[in-house]
């Protein structure tokens, strides 16, 4: 990815900071990160697979999406457990989820294999919001992160996560997964953030209790 604009250049120079801190398998890294006359350049490796939310010049193409909400439960299940687990390493590293949604998920569809890709606007926190919104999709966006002056921080990250658990288990006919688990993605997506999990280690804990009920 090369930059061509100052916004662009910023997230390439996050996207950057953030693999120069953050390893986890499921997470593609650049191979390489070259100085541009313009900012950093990031080389991504190719991987199989297909992105759940692909953008096109007619819009969004979710059919990779729908595609994924036809195996079986447990495939999809481990697909979310690996997003989760992710973002344990994200967290620990300091960093918050920004622009996580579907268009990050390249799911290998014949190895079964979940990998996140286009975490160009994670960013070190907490964090004030010093803009109007943040930017991302508002189907996985917290409320805070629409409110300039708001404090963005794992209860953020916490939310667009349990965002994640609801829209990979839901389906055009029906919720697929079990009670408990739509239970653990409302809670993380409560409205206000003191009523959600107070960070993405409690709510991974809360999503393994259900796979082993």
């Amino acid at each position: 990815m090369k930059p061509t604009n100052p916004q662009a250049r910023l997230s390439l120079t996050r996207a950057s900071k953030l693999h120069a801190a953050v390893r986890h398998p499921a997470i593609v890294r650049p191979e390489r990160i070259l100085d541009g006359p313009d900012g950093p350049i990031l080389v991504y490796p190719w991987h199989d697979g297909n992105v759940l939310n692909h953008a096109t010049t007619h819009g969004s193409d979710r059919s990779a999406l729908a595609r994924f909400q036809q195996p079986s439960v447990p495939e999809v299940e481990a697909a979310i457990d690996t997003v989760l687990d992710a973002h344990l390493a994200v967290t620990a590293a300091g960093y918050i989820a920004v622009d996580l949604y579907d268009g990050c998920f390249l799911y290998d569809f014949t190895a079964r294999r979940m990998r996140l890709i286009d975490l160009d606007e994670y960013r070190p926190g907490p964090f004030v919001l010093d803009a109007d919104r943040l930017p991302g999709s508002r189907r996985y966006m917290a409320p805070e992160e629409f409110v300039r002056g708001a404090v963005i921080d794992q209860h953020t990250t916490v939310y667009t996560l349990g965002r994640t658990i609801h829209h990979l288990l839901d389906s055009p006919h029906d919720w697929r997964g079990s009670p408990a688990q739509a239970q653990v993605a409302a809670r993380a997506s409560r409205a206000a953030p003191a009523d959600r999990y107070s960070d993405v280690a409690g709510l991974v804990a809360a999503w393994r209790f259900t796979l082993m009920s």
